[in-house]
């Protein structure tokens, strides 16, 4: 059995894959005080609330925090009896590097939405990932990555918004019912919602415009279905393209391994 590890700044959430399908999906928060024992005892626990006992014969790990990856081997060595793949480590092969600037260090989440999103469209890809930022990858025609863009993400923008302006709220964020708003609330989420459907959009036209080829776009992270009901921004929705991807990268290292 796999485990399959993608920490982000927000949340962390840990899959199990037994070669044909992902037989469960957990997530926590994302907290880099957090010790081996405790991600084992919640792990177990909700292991027996699924009524599985999987056995973990390897573990893939893609960690934007880099503080938590040590904890992380910890319990794949204390607990798994194994020592996790890592992506973005040296030891961490990929189906095909990377082109960019030399020096430049890639996002390992942005590595793996590439290496999942060329398995399943193959290439000339624009990925978009609504996380704790917007992030826009450019796949190319053979599944390099070859750049993108990162803007802010639409809950730090909120949050933004909220804490520096004291007489605007909180709100949720979902599809208002007109462009227009009559009250502080619709006002805020018209401007988020129609916001990101307008910067999706625009900056998409424009990779597309400086590659000069047809792109299909891709959708993923929990807010994508919903910016999909704004307009027609994404030709798929892949809601565990991240997943995915570790396994794909996995199933590299180990073919290239024998």
């Amino acid at each position: 059995m796999l485990l399959c590890v993608d920490c982000g700044n927000t949340n962390t959430v840990f899959s199990l894959w037994d070669g044909a399908q992902f037989l469960c999906t957990l997530r926590t928060a994302t907290e880099h005080q957090r010790t081996a024992d405790q991600y084992y005892v919640w792990y177990s626990t909700l292991m027996d609330h699924y009524g599985l006992k999987p056995k973990i014969e390897a573990v893939i790990i893609s960690s934007t925090v880099p503080r938590v990856v040590f904890n992380l081997r910890v319990l794949c060595d204390r607990y798994f009896d194994c020592r996790p793949l890592v992506v973005g480590k040296s030891e961490c092969l990929l189906p095909v590097p990377p082109r960019v600037d030399a020096g430049t260090q890639v996002g390992p989440d942005r590595l793996v939405n590439t290496a999942g999103a060329y398995d399943r469209h193959g290439g000339d890809l624009i990925v978009v990932d609504f996380g704790t930022a917007t992030t826009f990858d450019v796949v190319a025609e053979d599944g390099a990555y070859v750049g993108g863009v990162i803007a802010p993400g639409v809950n730090l923008s909120l949050e933004a918004l909220h804490h520096a302006a004291a007489a605007l709220p909180h709100v949720d964020v979902t599809k208002p019912q007109s462009v227009i708003g009559t009250n502080t609330v619709t006002c805020m989420q018209s401007g988020v919602f129609w916001g990101y459907v307008g910067l999706v959009r625009g900056i998409c036209d424009r990779i597309r415009a400086e590659r000069d080829r047809p792109m299909r776009i891709v959708g993923t992270g929990g807010l994508a279905p919903l910016f999909s009901t704004g307009d027609v921004l994404f030709d798929r929705i892949e809601d565990d393209l991240t997943m995915h991807g570790l396994t794909v990268i996995h199933k590299y290292n180990e073919e290239q391994a024998s």
